[in-house]
């Protein structure tokens, strides 16, 4: 299970701060302070096109799959600040959704057990909706749920997108890549690590054509990656401890999955819904 929960100061973001609270449910307070590792001459690959000679670069090659980020990348972390995406208030809500207008809805809180049906309810009511913006994101309470639920996404043909100032955390990546098309805007922020199942074992405690990886990886081929660049992705989310986080922007994200580009909705629609 995987989720990632906000914070607003370095010294509770530094301290060992997941350890405090079940390791599958986190929950997130208001600020946030933003977590990334900088690669120093990294050239960029072709959007959408992973490249392992970049996950080697970030402390973990293809093969090792789960190791955690070297001393001098940990030594290149900066920090840095991200404003919160605005919260709608929308229409109507159904769990961790929300529904902006009858063409868009919402991801603004974690996910869990409940929120396929939840999503299908929101379908069932509003089956217009072609867009998940997606705000305020830390994870999920339910591996198996939230990729159930990313099925759905990608089956339905819906398109997601992360707005400037919108936080795509852990489990949540998983929803990001399953749509039809992907948006990210400048400014938006991604944050990945390893899982941790509710025995306490990670990736790594399993072998790498078990069941509990090969979830991962055939998810990851679902949501159109080939079995190279999911391979790639799984490995670089890997390097990265539970009680840690990679965190990076919109541009990283390109290297990993094709982005396109965003769509022109009228600057008005959000702001007057939000809380």
């Amino acid at each position: 299970m995987r989720a990632l929960p906000s914070f607003s100061a370095l010294a509770i973001l530094v301290s060992g701060l997941i350890g405090a609270v079940p390791a599958w449910a986190e929950q997130g307070a208001a600020g946030r302070i933003s977590y990334e590792w900088v690669e120093e001459g990294a050239a960029l690959s072709t959007p959408g096109l992973a490249d392992p000679s970049y996950v080697d670069r970030l402390g973990g090659t293809e093969s090792e799959r789960a190791f955690p980020l070297s001393q001098d990348a940990r030594s290149q972390a900066v920090f840095w600040h991200s404003a919160p995406g605005t919260i709608p208030r929308g229409i109507a809500s159904y769990g961790p959704f929300r529904v902006i207008d009858s063409g868009r809805a919402a991801l603004v809180d974690a996910t869990d057990s409940r929120s396929p049906e939840q999503f299908a309810a929101l379908l069932r009511d509003y089956p217009n909706v072609s867009e998940l913006e997606m705000i305020e994101c830390p994870g999920t309470e339910d591996d198996l749920a939230n990729l159930r639920l990313g099925r759905m996404i990608r089956a339905r043909g819906i398109s997601t997108h992360v707005p400037a100032g919108g936080s795509v955390r852990s489990g949540a990546v998983e929803l990001f890549l399953a749509g039809r098309l992907r948006y990210a805007d400048p400014g938006s922020e991604f944050a990945v690590h390893a899982w941790l199942d509710d025995t306490g074992r990670t990736p790594r405690d399993y072998a790498p054509n078990s069941p509990e990886n090969l979830r991962y990886l055939n998810y990851y081929q679902q949501m159109g990656m080939n079995l190279q660049e999911a391979r790639a992705f799984y490995a670089m989310t890997n390097a990265v401890p539970f009680e840690s986080a990679r965190w990076f922007g919109a541009d990283e994200m390109a290297r990993w999955v094709r982005l396109d580009d965003a769509p022109r909705w009228p600057a008005t629609r959000l702001t007057v819904l939000q809380r």
